[in-house]
This record gives C-alpha cells, sequence and structure tokens, in this order.
C-alpha cells in the first residue's frame, strides 16, 4: 500500500509539472499568435464524395466473401470495367470540346456537432458558403447531420440562419438526426424542408431555461459587502452575489418568456402543421413518438438516407476543418495525458484491490 501511495504522489507531481509547463508554453505560443495577425482565417475545405467511400465498403467486403481464385477473376472485372467508364467520360468530354459538361444532380453533406456555444457554427457557415456558389436549385439537394443538445440562445440562432441561407437560395435541405436535436438543436433542425430521425433520436425540448447560484447569504454571514451598481432599471436583473429581488425575478421571468415566444414563433413559421400548444413545453420526445405529433417526417438514419441518395446523385462531404494553433493542440496533448494518468491509478488501485 505504501508503494501505490508513492506511486499516486509521483503521478500527481510528473502531472503538475507537465501541466504547468504546458500552461506557459500556450502562453507564449498565444503571444506569437497574436503577432502573427487571424488564425482563424486559416484552414482547408474539405471534399469527399461519399458514393466512392460506399462502393468500396461493399467491394471489400465483397471481395472477402470470394475464394482466392474467384477474386482475382473478380478484381480483373473491376479493373476492365473502371477503364470501360475513363474511356467513356473521355469519349463524352471530347464530343462536348469546349462545352461545360452537364452536371447531374449533387447531395451536398454538411456536418453540426453542437455544444453549449455552437462551436461548430464558424465551419458550418464557411461549409455552406462554398456549397452555394456552385449548388444549381433545380437539382441539387443539401443535407444536413445534426447532432445537438442545444445551447446559448444567441449562438444557436446564428447557427439556424446558417442554414435559413441554403431554404433562402431555393436548395433542398434535409436534416437528418441520429442521436439528438434538443433545444437549440432543434431550432436548427426546424429549417429544414425534411427531418429524418433514428428510431430513438432525442427531438423536441422547446423551451428555455437559465439558472445560476447566488451566494449572497453566505458573504452575509461572513460579513463580505458586494455592491452592484448599474445605469438603467433593468441592467442587472440577478445576480450571483448580491441580494436578488422579487421585482429583479419578475423581470427576468419575463425575458424569458419572451425568449420562449420568439423561439416558438420560428419554429412555428418552419414547421406550421405543428401544434405548438403541445410540443413547446420543454418536453422531449423519441424519434418514433416526435414523429407522431409532426416533429419529424420520417423514421430513417443518416447511413440509410445517403445510402439511398448514392443511387439518384453524387453524394458529397463537404466539411471546413481549421488548423489548429499550438495552444489548441497543446491544450489536446495535455488532456489527453492527463486522462491516461488518471486511468493509470485507477488501474493500479484496482489491481491493489484485487491482490
Amino acid at each position: 500500500m505504501e508503494f501505490l501511495t508513492d506511486f499516486g504522489l509521483f503521478i500527481a507531481k510528473t502531472a503538475t509539472l507537465v501541466v504547468a509547463l504546458v500552461v506557459i508554453i500556450s502562453v507564449i505560443a498565444a503571444a506569437a499568435q497574436r503577432d502573427r495577425g487571424d488564425a482563424s482565417e486559416e484552414g482547408e475545405l474539405k471534399v469527399r464524395k461519399l458514393n466512392e467511400k460506399y462502393r468500396k465498403l461493399r467491394e471489400h467486403l465483397q471481395a472477402k466473401l470470394l475464394s482466392d481464385g474467384e477474386r482475382k477473376i473478380w478484381h480483373k472485372l473491376l479493373k476492365k470495367k473502371e477503364k470501360s467508364r475513363q474511356k467513356e467520360e473521355k469519349a463524352s468530354h471530347k464530343k462536348a470540346g469546349d462545352e461545360q459538361p452537364e452536371q447531374g444532380a449533387r447531395v451536398f453533406v454538411l456536418d453540426f456537432n453542437g455544444d453549449i456555444k455552437a462551436s461548430d457554427t464558424d465551419p458550418l457557415r464557411r461549409a455552406i458558403t462554398a456549397v452555394l456558389s456552385v449548388a444549381d436549385p433545380a437539382k441539387d439537394e443539401v443535407v444536413v447531420r445534426l447532432e445537438s443538445g442545444g445551447g446559448m440562445v444567441h449562438s444557436y440562432g446564428l447557427a439556424a440562419a446558417q442554414l435559413d441561407r441554403i431554404r433562402a437560395k431555393g436548395l433542398s435541405l434535409t436534416a437528418c438526426v441520429d442521436k439528438v436535436a434538443a433545444s437549440g438543436g432543434y431550432m436548427m433542425a426546424c429549417v429544414a424542408d425534411r427531418i429524418v430521425a433514428s428510431p430513438f433520436a432525442i427531438l423536441g425540448s422547446i423551451g428555455v431555461v437559465a439558472q445560476l447560484p447566488n451566494f449572497h447569504r453566505l458573504l452575509k454571514k461572513n460579513n463580505v459587502d458586494f455592491e452592484v451598481l448599474t445605469a438603467g432599471e433593468h441592467k442587472r436583473t440577478l445576480t450571483l452575489f448580491g441580494e436578488n429581488t422579487d421585482k429583479g425575478r419578475a423581470k427576468f421571468l419575463e425575458d424569458l418568456e419572451d425568449t420562449h415566444g420568439l423561439f416558438k414563433d420560428y419554429v412555428s413559421e418552419r414547421r406550421p402543421a405543428l401544434d405548438m400548444s403541445a410540443v413547446a413545453n420543454g418536453d422531449i420526445w423519441f424519434g418514433r413518438r416526435a414523429l407522431e405529433v409532426n416533429l419529424i417526417d420520417e423514421i430513417k438514419t443518416s447511413d440509410e438516407y445517403l445510402i439511398e441518395a448514392c443511387e439518384r446523385a453524387d453524394v458529397i462531404s463537404v466539411s471546413y476543418q481549421r488548423k489548429r494553433t499550438l495552444p489548441e493542440k497543446l491544450g489536446l496533448a495535455t488532456s489527453a495525458a492527463l486522462e491516461h494518468t488518471v486511468w493509470r491509478i485507477i488501474g493500479a488501485l484496482r489491481d491493489q484491490k484485487i491482490q
């Protein structure tokens, strides 16, 4: 047991030293990054044809199911088929001359994984800008794979407004929800012409919540005064450290109700078939129940939807990936190191208990 204690102390000291070094390096790197200018503009647009992804998965499985001899014959047939396809494409381009070849239908796939601040909004905005510059409203479609439990009102309001840009251009928009699109996440989903969700995806939560602790009585008990000075009757309604009043609470609740009203109006404008009195109470529904109350339009996973789309169009994943700054990379490395350390300690304690 003494060895285990010494080992734990050693690990804790090492982790503390690593964190301290990372903090120092991060501060220096952040200062250097500011001198270089805005790094948020540095990134790369990633484009991937999902038809090829699903085709390769299918071919890989087919190859595994064949004998060695059959596999060789099958690979030869695939190569012959690919050469024939390329030859046809060259002939088609040559026949077209300098004319732009006719483009078939395309489905552009975007991804949004939301946190409380809707941090994925900026990459989504850039990806949408790129798609809108080439998409044809007459035959193209946009699919957003959406996962979010909601968060800050203004952050998700902006994220939803980005999806509204797609609708404004006349493009068909489909939202696919595999796990959750609640609160601000549902605010985004309802922008789509069609919402597709998996059987147990969480939808709804059309409501507004705010919570904060108050330490006034603790400060008063320890003879600590905290003063809040404002200019404007409603500049500060509730506070963390001052004494909250009934008038302040009433105003805060009034603001929440107003925000809820705006939320309901936003959803009802985009999904007029919804009975808002039944669904706008902050409750959530799982996929099949959500279909019954018209929160969604179809039960289907995003994989099912996209595989079916591959049969009728070129399905293209578009994402903007910002290059991480040095402080961000160091932060991720530190997080991984600390997690590894914690699990080592837990493992050592478990082994000691077993012994």
